[in-house]
């Protein structure tokens, strides 16, 4: 039996974009008509690399910062509809997500942000990624929707708890592309319950 399941869901991309760069305190995407992954992640972005230093996320395991570790936030993927519940909590009419960091929105998955790790994210050529683990609001966004939406940017953290979609890396190279389905793959096992 194999370790993971095709699950009966499948996400529509509906935005692809790449961060450029680092050149400025605010973190935003430009957006593409499609996405050329190979094992280092999108082409042409910042957060491309199979190797990356540690930061104050995994502190925890790696008390001296800008320790090299594996490279398994390649990519931010988040959910369109989760977006549109953002916007709502902040009480704006809708977030960019050039202003998030954003590689991939996607439509059709419930609750995408809670998709369990290793989960697999594949596209109709083969390309596949893998979940890392729930992405964390952080305030770098804030900074950017706070240029767009004077007042609003300061609750962005707040309003993207549990929201904020997931990060992923690349397991398998290939090209997604706007309006094309990303089949979900679950890993098939049990609920941990510690």
């Amino acid at each position: 039996m194999p370790a993971l399941k095709l699950t009966e869901f499948l996400g529509t991309i509906t935005w692809l974009g790449v961060v450029p760069d680092r050149l400025t305190p605010e973190i935003t995407t430009n957006p593409c008509r499609e996405l050329f992954l190979g094992f280092a992640g999108p082409e042409g972005s910042v957060h491309a690399g199979e190797n990356r230093p540690s930061c104050s996320r995994v502190v925890g395991l790696y008390p001296q910062k800008g320790t090299e570790i594996r490279n398994v936030r390649q990519l931010s993927v988040v959910c369109q509809s989760e977006l549109q519940e953002i916007a709502k909590r902040m009480g704006v009419d809708r977030i960019d997500p050039a202003w998030l960091g954003a590689t991939i929105v996607l439509a059709g998955i419930p609750d995408f942000s809670h998709i369990p790790p290793s989960s697999r994210l594949q596209g109709p050529d083969g390309a596949t990624l893998v979940v890392d683990m729930q992405n964390r609001p952080c305030h770098f966004p804030g900074r950017t929707i706070e240029d767009s939406h004077p007042g609003a940017g300061k609750k962005f953290k707040a309003a993207a708890k549990e929201l904020r979609g997931v990060t992923a890396w690349v397991e398998c190279p290939g090209v997604l592309k706007l309006g094309q389905a990303l089949r979900l793959f679950a890993p098939d096992q049990r609920q941990w319950t510690a």
